[in-house]
């Protein structure tokens, strides 16, 4: 009997615990939708590099479509939706062929398909290799789920392939101490990743050793592939077309005050005057930098797409880190998933044969930066910072506009609110939780009081 009134009990928590809940919630969903606001349809923006993708059911029930955000609010509301978290590269399938009759809303003239895009299991609402829907209406209580970075299905802790979960890298609070997870069936393709040394690794194991044959010594060093300088070479010349333009988006702090030539001798002085991680930045930042041929040229006289091309001409002769041509190496192709530890992608080689060799095997999306789920939340975040100094910014407006008598008004309805909280305060039995029948009384009484004033 007791245990039934205990149940009963409302659930007291204090309003600063209350406000914490709700801003950890609204900073949860933003990190979810990449800061999506839902307002339109994000199909003109093309493939995007990663976005929220959802799947109707309702509409089509193979499973074979995504929508974005915005769709799935005013297209979808009511329809059983599947949330499937981010995808890479995909576009919004909302009102095309796949859903027959049914037009979008937000967007109607869209492409009869999308050709680019993927779709897995998860579209029909299974994952894992256990084909089971999350949550799991048959299980009482849900395994958490990890992604894969390639596949992007999710897999219950359980099912990695794993002698025992206590094998995933996780601190001693049981925060997961790896960026990144490769899933048994990826990992044979990302066996290549064995030629790294164990800074890669979030579990630093002998099993997870590069094991070559015909090659002496691969790695004994976890030199980042950015910010080596030795991995500038002066005698092989990489032509812009072979330099991969999402490599340039990155670094440009040390960039500010760097000057490249490209005169007799400029391959000597790049060694010493330019760090690869200064070619891999945002070109958008570059235009108070000086670039010399015979003489100096601002690249404010350069379009956008102008500065790329300079750029791409420059000698980048990169030098591969890992010492030997990737696509005919040896390694070990155990079956067996993988945990990236933080930045394991920084460290990955971008020479030209190993972009080729990424491009071959659908890896391409390992050295892009954008593509990781921590720039994904950054932008988030980022995007979030801005809408709430918006907001800000449209409260302190709105207080500006208004006239002296109406901001005396506000002023005394605060004031109000005030006295009759404190009162509140006063009258209550400090022994009880403060329900909410109590806050609801709180507010008729101050609408009975500005009743009798007015």
């Amino acid at each position: 009997m007791a245990e039934t009134f205990e149940d009963e009990i409302e659930q007291t928590v204090t309003i600063e615990e209350y406000i914490k809940g709700i801003e950890a919630e609204e900073l949860e969903a933003d990190l979810v939708l990449g800061g999506d606001e839902g307002k339109e349809c994000t199909y003109d923006n093309g493939y995007m590099k990663r976005q929220a993708i959802f799947s109707c059911l309702t509409c089509v029930p193979s499973g074979n479509a995504g929508v974005c955000t915005a769709c799935s609010l005013s297209c979808h509301d009511g329809h059983e939706v599947v949330e499937l978290w981010t995808k890479r590269k995909f576009r919004c399938d909302c009102g095309n062929s796949k859903f027959g009759e049914f037009s979008c809303k937000l967007f109607p003239n869209k492409e009869p398909e999308n050709v680019d895009n993927a779709y897995n299991q998860n579209f029909k609402g299974r994952y894992c290799i256990c084909m089971r829907p999350y949550p799991d209406p048959e299980t009482q209580e849900q395994v958490e789920m990890i992604q894969c970075c390639i596949c992007e299905d999710w897999f219950h802790e359980n099912h990695l392939g794993l002698v025992s979960t206590e094998e995933i890298p996780r601190d001693e609070e049981g925060e997961p101490l790896y960026e990144d997870f490769i899933c048994q069936d990826c990992s044979l393709t990302c066996s290549f990743l064995k030629l790294y040394p164990s800074s890669i690794w979030a579990i630093e194991s002998n099993k997870n050793e590069p094991i070559l044959s015909g090659k002496e010594k691969v790695l004994e060093t976890g030199a980042s592939a950015f910010t080596d300088p030795e991995n500038i070479d002066n005698t092989d010349r990489v032509s812009g077309d072979q330099m991969n333009i999402s490599n340039m988006h990155s670094r440009n702090e040390e960039m500010s005050d760097n000057k490249v030539q490209s005169q007799e001798g400029s391959s000597k002085n790049h060694k010493h005057q330019m760090n690869i991680s200064n070619m891999h930045s945002k070109t958008e930042e570059m235009s108070d930098n000086k670039l010399q041929t015979s003489g100096e040229t601002s690249l404010e006289n350069y379009g956008l797409g102008e500065v790329k091309a300079f750029c791409n001409s420059l000698t980048s002769n990169v030098k591969c880190i890992i010492g030997l041509d990737i696509s005919h190496a040896a390694f070990d192709m155990e079956k067996k998933p993988m945990f990236l530890s933080k930045k394991w992608r920084d460290f990955l080689c971008r020479c030209f044969t190993c972009n080729n060799f990424y491009i071959q095997k659908g890896l391409h999306c390992l050295i892009d930066k954008e593509d990781s789920i921590e720039e994904y939340e950054k932008m988030a975040k980022q995007k979030r910072e801005e809408k709430l100094q918006l907001e800000e910014g449209a409260e302190m407006n709105f207080l500006d506009k208004l006239n002296h008598v109406q901001k005396i008004e506000i002023l005394r309805g605060i004031n109000d609110l005030k006295n009759e909280f404190h009162s509140f305060l006063e009258s209550v039995d400090t022994t009880k939780p403060i329900t909410s029948a109590d806050v609801q009384g709180l507010f008729e009484n101050l609408a009975k009081k500005r009743q009798r004033l007015s």
